[in-house]
């Protein structure tokens, strides 16, 4: 087969690895993180455009790399050619493997910040996209030293630390370890990253099962949404998570 990989680029190494290892032609391309920064509406329309830019009849199957993302792929639509979507909440789940183990994660460890390599190396909005940010527009990505010259030294402690530090309201930082790394070095950092917050740090093992199915088929509707031209992707608040919806001719 021959599959478009449209995918955020905070799973750059681990898709990069699986695509090195599919049966299949797969052509990746990978949108920045900044997208889930600028608020669903505008996250949709960019993740439309790079799906209504996919040439029709070239590819087999579209895979889309998000998850559903605050909603930042609700009322995605496929045009002429499918696209696969896997069922998840956010990149999370695809970092642990499945739904059902994210979740338990997430119930049993409340509090938790996660890291991966693509969130340490990745994981800033930078240019256009961090000018058009939630954050930016609500003053959230700005340093210390650069609240204290707007505000002075009174508010800005207070402001950093109740709109830019965004582990303030975490207690526990959790590395994800998914194989992929070149050394302890992201590791490391991360861990430097708890230290400094005050957080307790954990490592964990993330799994590629997800990511790899996404990538290689065989896309089960417990876990996948297969997408057929002319619907779009709608938000079910079930079981599921996502449905596809005829779009009205």
């Amino acid at each position: 087969m021959r599959l478009k990989l449209l995918c955020c680029d905070v799973l750059y190494r681990e898709m990069c690895d699986t695509i090195a290892r599919s049966p299949h032609q797969v052509d990746g391309e990978f949108l920045p993180k900044g997208l889930h920064d600028i608020g669903c509406a505008l996250m949709q329309q960019r993740l439309q455009s790079a799906v209504d830019a996919v040439p029709d009849g070239r590819y087999d199957m579209i895979l889309l790399g998000y998850g559903l993302c605050n909603n930042g792929i609700a009322g995605l639509t496929a045009r002429s050619t499918p696209v696969v979507v896997p069922r998840a909440h956010d990149c999370m789940t695809l970092f642990f493997g499945s739904l059902r183990r994210y979740e338990e994660h997430f119930r049993n460890h409340p509090g938790t910040y996660y890291l991966t390599t693509g969130w340490i190396e990745r994981g800033e909005a930078e240019g256009e996209l961090r000018q058009l940010s939630i954050q930016h527009a609500y003053g959230m990505d700005l340093t210390y030293p650069q609240l204290v010259e707007k505000y002075g030294e009174d508010n800005a402690q207070y402001l950093y630390d109740q709109l830019c530090d965004q582990t303030s309201h975490y207690s526990r930082l959790t590395f994800l370890r998914m194989g992929v790394e070149p050394d302890d070095g992201f590791e490391g950092r991360a861990s430097a990253r708890a230290e400094e917050k005050g957080l307790e740090f954990t490592v964990e093992n993330g799994d590629l099962r997800l990511v790899r199915l996404l990538v290689n088929g065989p896309w089960n509707d417990d876990e996948f949404l297969t997408l057929p031209p002319g619907h779009r992707i709608a938000v079910h608040y079930g079981s599921g998570l996502i449905a596809a919806e005829k779009i009205a001719s």
